[in-house]
C-alpha cells in the first residue's frame, strides 16, 4: 500500500480549515491554494467563479479528480429591532446544528465582527416553557448576537453591517486519539488528501497512468461547483465525505466507494474499476449508497451535459454538516485508494 504522510495531510487540513470560505467567499482560500500549487510546480488555471484546476501530468484519457473548498454558513437576512441579526443558510446548514456556535460576520467593506448563534429568547432560566420547547428556526427564534454594544437596528447598521453580509462558523478543529473533529471536514479533509497525493506525484511516489486534472471547486455546496470542466475530460472522480447513519455501511476508519447518491447511480464500469483498485491495493473499503439528501460535484458536471463517466470515494464521516468527525484511518484509506486508481 502507498505510504500515507499523516502529518503533511493534517497540516494541509489545519491551514485550510483556518480560512473562512463560505460558498461564494473564495478569494482567500483560492490565494492559499494557488500559492501551494506554485510551490509544488503544477500549472493551473482559475475559473471565473473561483475554481482552480491543476494539471498533474500523465498522458491520454483525461481523469478529473474533484474536491471542494467552499463551506456551508449563514448570511444576514435582515437586522432585528434589537440589533441582532436574522439569518438564512448558505448551503445545507440547519439551526439545530449551529445554535451556540461562535461566528465571524464579514461585511462588504472587508471588516470582520464576531458573534454567536443564539436562541431567542436566549436565557433558559427566564424563558417560558412553550418557548423553551420550540424547535429552533432561523426565521423566528434563532439570531446572531454580535459582540458589540448594540441595542437597536440603527446601532448595528452604524457598524457597517447590512443584509447580505456573510457569516462564517468557527470550525473548532481538534485531533484526539486519531479522531479528527471539526466543522468543514466536508470537504477540506478530502482536499488535504488530494494535496498530499499531489505532493507525492511531484516527488515521484505516485505515477499517474493517464492525464490527470485536480479540480478544486468553490460552489459544490449549492450544486454547481463543476458545472464547467475542461473539454477533454473523460472520467470524473469526486472525493467527498461518506456520511454515516443507521442505514449506512460507511465507517470513519474506512473509505467508501459510492454506488448511488440522491440523484442517480454512479457509472457502473468506472465504479467497478475503483473497487478493483481498492481490492488490489488492500484498501479497507466499503460500498455505500447516500440518500435522500446527498450529491457530489460529479452531479453538477453531468447535469451540465458533459459526456463523462463518474465515480466517487471518501472517508466515512459522522455528523455531516454539523460538528463533523472522521478518523485518520479514513483519510489514510482514501489516500491509498486515490493513489491506486491514479496508477491503474
Amino acid at each position: 500500500m502507498h505510504i500515507f504522510d499523516e502529518k503533511t495531510c493534517l497540516n494541509f487540513f489545519g491551514e485550510m480549515i483556518a480560512i473562512d470560505s463560505t460558498t461564494s467567499q473564495f478569494r482567500e482560500i483560492q490565494n492559499w491554494l494557488t500559492d501551494r500549487l506554485d510551490k509544488m510546480g503544477f500549472p493551473y488555471q482559475v475559473t471565473q467563479k473561483g475554481g482552480v484546476i491543476a494539471e498533474l501530468g500523465g498522458e491520454g484519457n483525461p481523469l478529473c479528480v474533484t474536491v471542494h473548498l467552499d463551506d456551508i454558513g449563514l448570511m444576514v437576512r435582515r437586522i432585528n429591532p434589537d440589533g441582532s441579526l436574522n439569518v438564512c443558510p448558505v448551503g445545507g446548514l440547519y439551526p439545530f446544528y449551529c445554535v451556540a456556535e461562535n461566528v465571524r460576520v464579514y461585511n462588504r467593506d472587508g471588516r470582520v465582527f464576531t458573534g454567536t448563534v443564539c436562541r431567542i429568547p436566549n436565557s433558559i432560566h427566564v424563558t417560558e416553557e412553550e418557548l423553551r420547547s420550540a424547535l429552533p428556526d432561523f426565521r423566528t427564534n434563532v439570531a446572531v448576537v454580535l459582540d458589540e454594544d448594540v441595542r437597536t437596528a440603527e446601532d448595528t447598521r452604524a457598524l457597517g453591517i447590512e443584509t447580505g453580509d456573510m457569516i462564517a462558523l468557527e470550525p473548532r478543529f481538534t485531533v484526539s486519539n486519531g479522531y479528527i473533529k471539526s466543522r468543514f471536514v466536508d470537504d477540506k479533509a478530502a482536499a488535504a488528501v488530494l494535496l498530499t497525493a499531489m505532493r507525492d506525484i511531484r516527488e515521484g511516489r505516485i505515477t499517474p497512468r493517464r492525464k490527470v486534472y485536480a479540480y478544486f471547486s468553490m460552489y459544490e455546496e449549492i450544486g454547481h461547483g463543476t458545472a464547467w470542466c475542461p473539454a477533454d475530460v473523460r472520467d470524473m472522480l469526486a472525493v467527498d465525505i461518506a456520511p454515516i447513519g443507521p442505514d449506512q455501511t460507511s465507517d470513519e476508519h474506512k473509505v467508501s466507494i459510492f454506488a448511488k447518491d440522491s440523484r442517480f447511480p454512479y457509472h457502473w464500469e468506472m465504479t467497478n474499476e475503483v473497487r478493483r483498485a481498492a481490492i488490489e491495493e488492500g484498501v479497507d473499503y466499503v460500498m455505500d449508497i447516500f440518500t435522500p439528501h446527498y450529491g457530489t460535484d460529479d452531479d453538477g458536471t453531468l447535469l451540465a451535459g458533459y459526456d463523462i463517466r463518474h465515480a466517487a470515494i471518501g472517508p466515512g464521516t459522522a455528523n455531516s454538516h454539523g460538528y463533523e468527525r472522521t478518523h485518520v484511518d479514513g483519510l489514510k484509506n482514501t489516500y491509498a485508494l486515490l493513489a491506486a486508481y491514479l496508477e491503474m
